[in-house]
């Protein structure tokens, strides 16, 4: 029956431990329960029970959307640099292993709600692969890597925010614990008198039941409540008025600390960095999706650039083909000597080798963009397969955008994330210093307990020994000359406890001071440190912002106007050319002059479209450090983090123009 009185008392001394040391202190914030689903998951079970079940964890899809189904005709895949962008947000890995990192904060957000160090969270982001190489373009200004090389500049060292400082004052646990143990006992104990026991061997038996629950708090508490119950202590000693007895001691401590690790602005640091690396996990994906998007982008228009001069090639192609032909007839008529017959014939073959060189170019594009617009498009036959046919063309502006360079510069120190980052860093860090700074403190800390002691028991059955005229004489205990408040059971001390029959009361402090305190020294000097570097490379962030909008801004017009050069440069060499073929047609030029003259102008047609690639990367590239790309090619960071973009794929063009055909 005593065992059961007990759990009853147990389950309501945590009830009221859950109802008073478990409520929130303020400053604190509590991450919400894990939801689980399936048995247990309701009730008071549930609510036990949730705690100790691992939370789900959602899997990795390797599923494609079913975008480029919808996209797919006859074997080619009709594609629009939207329809590429909405691709890459469903189904990039990149993009898929970031969203992956916000739990992961969220995690650590419950860490911190716990009392609990962080961990890191990676926020790398991967910058995608570059395009295909190309003979021609080989010097042009690094094709899709221009726009990427500013975002993964600021992901290393402390401005972050992630890294996680390890030195300062201990923080306390914050989830209550509770905590219970039990015992049994039997122990024979020889005597060298039995005058106080009775006995010349003390037989010793019992049975033990310990629990409590101790929770800390933020304003640097622990609180202790704690039940401690003996049952059935039985000796085999005459002298005990009772025997067995069973006793219960309630105490409750309370210890505070009054110097190191006082106050919740330093017990709380972990919850506060914790939140900002939410938001640092949340800017590292808006980064990720930035440097998805500006990579897409690239390999998109780099693959419009190859097809563009694949066409130039195939042109040059059917021009050397003619030649040769015309050649041909002119040497039967005997109006050419045999010699220009050879010449044609080898700047077809030549012609040939490029086209087959520019196809393959192509392939090796095309094949770079699926892998960034699939989750395991190389593993799908059909999409291997198909070939991409771009549908959109750039459109060259009149001229080159022209915007204040004052007012591009505040553009871009408001909107990149990375400068978001690094400011979260420097709070970061300046958070983690008031825990260092505290640690410098002598340990002082206050302990109040109070505690209340109940015991009952039985009449000792083993009667006393005496000697009555000379004989030995066994005489039972008396109930009428013991005192009857201690007879009963469990009950009866757990009567005394809470009546507060036998109250103790205590009062300590500890103080602890180190004498010289080097290491604390050390933590806070390399804190600060590490804080004034942080400075350092934020300030130099800032002034590297700065360079580039200057010179992307000079690029860009650079760029502009050595496309306008090429374009006109083209249709001159193309005037010329069609001159120098009339001049070997009549005879007054010959067949190195033609050949020549269109070796030039295939060059002038590949100048013209490196021309317009630059300009395109050298656009590109303004968008990614300004850090608006995503209001350029609007871009919703919600369809990124939900992997799904509810815009219907594009219209295919009535009579789409397949990789290589002249337009």
């Amino acid at each position: 029956m005593y065992i059961v009185r007990a759990i009853l008392i147990a389950a309501l001394c945590a009830g009221f431990a859950a109802n008073g040391f478990a409520q929130t202190p303020a400053g604190q914030t509590s991450a919400p329960a894990p939801q689980f689903v399936g048995a247990g998951s309701s009730g008071f079970t549930g609510w036990f029970t949730r705690n100790y079940l691992p939370k789900p964890v959602k899997a990795v899809s390797w599923a494609d959307s079913d975008r480029m189904d919808h996209l797919m005709r006859a074997g080619n895949v009709y594609l629009s640099l939207r329809d590429a962008i909405a691709l890459a947000l469903e189904n990039n890995l990149d993009i898929e292993n970031a969203r992956f990192n916000l739990p992961q904060a969220e995690a650590n957000m419950l860490r911190a709600s716990a009392g609990q160090l962080l961990t890191n969270v990676s926020s790398t982001v991967a910058q995608g692969p570059s395009s295909a190489s190309s003979g021609v373009l080989a010097g042009s200004g690094g094709f899709g890597a221009g726009a990427s090389n500013t975002s993964s500049s600021s992901q290393s060292g402390v401005l972050s925010g992630l890294n996680v400082q390890l030195a300062g004052s201990p923080i306390p646990n914050l989830d209550p614990v509770l905590f219970s143990s039990g015992n049994f006992s039997h122990q024979t104990t020889p005597l060298t008198s039995s005058f106080a026991s009775g006995t010349s061997y003390l037989v010793t038996s019992q049975k033990g039941w310990a629990y409590g629950l101790q929770k800390g708090f933020l304003t640097g508490t622990t609180a202790t409540l704690y039940m401690n119950n003996t049952f059935g202590y039985w000796q085999n000693a005459p002298q005990n008025d009772f025997n067995p007895t069973t006793s219960a001691t309630m105490s409750v401590q309370i210890q505070q600390n009054l110097l190191k690790g006082f106050r919740p602005s330093i017990n709380n640091r972990v919850i506060r960095v914790a939140k900002n690396q939410m938001r640092v996990s949340d800017l590292a994906f808006k980064q990720q999706v930035m440097a998805t998007v500006s990579n897409v982008v690239s390999l998109y228009w780099d693959l419009v650039t190859y097809n563009e001069m694949l066409r130039v090639r195939q042109q040059a192609l059917a021009l050397n083909t003619q030649l040769y032909e015309d050649n041909k007839r002119r040497a039967e008529l005997g109006a050419i000597a045999p010699i220009d017959i050879i010449q044609a014939e080898a700047e077809m073959k030549a012609a040939e080798q490029d086209v087959r060189n520019a196809e393959s170019t192509v392939l090796q594009q095309e094949t770079i963009l699926k892998s960034v617009l699939t989750r395991n498009g190389v593993a799908n036959m059909s999409i291997v397969s198909a070939r991409l046919v771009p549908t959109d063309h750039f459109e060259m502006p009149a001229q080159a955008p022209v915007e204040p360079v004052q007012d591009s510069i505040a553009a871009a120190l408001r909107s990149r994330p990375d400068v978001e980052q690094n400011r979260i860093g420097l709070e970061n860090t300046t958070i983690s210093m008031l825990g260092t700074k505290d640690a410098l403190l002598p340990t002082l800390s206050v302990t109040l307990s109070a505690s209340n002691a109940g015991q009952a028991g039985q009449i000792n059955d083993i009667p006393l020994v005496t000697t009555v005229n000379g004989n030995l004489v066994t005489v039972p205990h008396d109930p009428a000359k013991v005192n009857s408040f201690f007879l009963g059971g469990y009950g009866t001390a757990l009567n005394q406890v809470f009546s507060r029959k036998f109250p103790s009361y205590s009062a300590s402090f500890s103080l602890s001071v180190p004498i010289r305190n080097r290491s604390a020294q050390a933590d806070l000097i390399g804190q600060e440190l590490q804080y004034r570097q942080a400075q350092i490379q934020n300030h130099a962030l800032e002034n590297g912002i700065r360079v580039s909008v200057i010179n992307n801004r000079t690029a860009l017009t650079q760029a502009h106007a050595a496309w306008q050069s090429a374009v006109e440069a083209r249709r001159l060499q193309e005037e010329i050319q069609k001159g120098t073929r009339r001049k070997y047609e009549l005879g007054t030029a010959t067949i190195l002059d033609v050949v020549i003259v269109q070796q030039t102008t295939v060059a002038r047609e590949l100048s013209e479209s490196t021309a317009l690639n630059s300009y395109i990367h050298s656009r590109l590239n303004m968008q990614s450090t300004l850090g608006n790309i995503l209001d350029e090619y609007g871009v919703r960071l919600d369809d990124a983090r939900q992997g799904t973009v509810g815009r219907a794929p594009d219209l295919i063009p009535a009579i789409p123009t397949p990789p290589g055909r002249p337009r």
